[in-house]
């Protein structure tokens, strides 16, 4: 199964989940208990200390024989206090898209992945209507770092975005809540603005929707449609006109008459609870590419489980889903695993999606078999 010339293949990473020691965002107040919220299990501390070692983790992954990494960069660093702009985290996100420069690795940059900062949340966060201003400015703040970045990913799952605005809610299992209407609205406004001010820059442009593969049983395709068409379809709506759209995509959520059923109890599941399921990501790219009309990269797929081989088998199968698409005539332009690394994971260390594994006290990487298999797939283009 061969892939298109100048096919991506790459592994992503998110800043709060892998840098370690956050300490202006709202996810770290959260962790430590000083806002009201969804409960955490584990703060995410140290981390996996990437804001130190993100040279080595480049290294690993440009060893391996991939040539992408999308990483975002930290809000809360960047703007830890409203209006003020620290020139030092500027320097550093952009000393990480020199070295990935230098490694012969394409940076793909995530400006908002789930964090805030807590001066921003503390304001109201997604719910007041200042936020497009708010994220507009920081952007503009951001430009610098993007010198030089042909691909940039505006806000990180939107649809979960809106979903995380209600406090109480944390990540679902089974089927996801509709989010805020006047959430999704600002986050569209914000995305739009980002996108003009990033192309303004000479980048491309989009966002990354987290697609739900919703299988309707038969009887039960309306019920299917009224569904996603808020948790899904109006972020893939909003794309239309960007220059690109992610589409990250785990499992599936099969729809009955009255909404999403159980996993049944004799399904595979992952170390999330998640049905094992790797044609999800084939459903995402299908809708993404009717809906949004532009090309289509795939910004997240993975799986969380102790057994590397089993990752394995999952991301082939994954390929498969995406191979089949581009025959069918869909766009797709590249592949990212999540995750490079093991990570902090909205709570829990212990789902772990990464193709590097590290020691929690040394912080030493292991490369896993599964990023040398992924790198020889990208190094041949090809599926054997």
């Amino acid at each position: 199964m061969e892939f298109p010339e100048g096919f991506l293949w790459g592994a992503s990473t998110a800043a709060h989940q892998i840098e370690g020691g956050n300490v202006h965002s709202d996810w770290w107040e959260r962790e430590w208990g000083r806002v009201p919220g969804a409960s955490v299990q584990t703060p995410s501390g140290d981390a996996a200390d990437s804001y130190h070692r993100y040279g080595e983790d480049m290294q690993l992954l440009a060893e391996a024989g991939l040539d992408t990494y999308r990483f975002s960069i930290e809000w809360a660093r960047i703007e830890p206090e409203d209006g003020w702009i620290s020139h030092a985290a500027i320097d550093h996100y952009r000393r990480m898209v020199d070295t990935a420069h230098a490694l012969g690795l394409q940076p793909m940059i995530t400006l908002h992945h789930f964090t805030n900062p807590i001066w921003f949340a503390r304001e109201g966060g997604w719910h007041s209507d200042a936020a497009p201003d708010r994220f507009a400015r920081y952007v503009e703040a951001a430009l610098p770092v993007l010198e030089g970045v042909d691909l940039v990913c505006t806000i990180n799952e939107p649809n979960m975005v809106s979903v995380l605005a209600d406090p109480e809610v944390g990540f679902p299992q089974i089927g996801l809540p509709p989010g805020v209407p006047a959430v999704t609205d600002r986050l569209v406004t914000a995305h739009k603005r980002a996108v003009d001010i990033v192309r303004g820059d000479g980048c491309l442009a989009g966002w990354s929707v987290a697609t739900q593969a919703y299988q309707p049983l038969e009887g039960a395709e309306a019920v299917a449609a009224e569904y996603g068409a808020s948790r899904e379809d109006v972020f893939l709506d909003a794309s239309r006109g960007d220059d690109w759209v992610g589409v990250q995509a785990y499992t599936r959520t099969k729809i009955g008459p009255e909404g999403p059923l159980p996993i049944p109890h004799d399904a595979e599941r992952t170390l999330t609870g998640w049905e094992y399921y790797p044609p999800a990501v084939g459903d995402g790219i299908r809708n993404a590419w009717s809906r949004a009309g532009v090309p289509v990269y795939v910004t997240e797929n993975g799986m969380a489980t102790a057994d590397d081989a089993r990752r394995i088998d999952y991301t082939r199968g994954a390929l498969e889903a995406v191979h089949a698409c581009i025959a069918e005539g869909a766009d797709v332009r590249g592949y990212l695993h999540w995750s490079l690394l093991d990570n902090y994971e909205w709570g829990s260390y212990r789902p772990t999606f990464g193709l590097i594994a590290w020691d929690r006290e040394t912080f030493e990487r292991t490369p896993k078999p599964s990023l040398g298999w992924l790198g020889e797939v990208a190094r041949a283009n090809a599926l054997r």
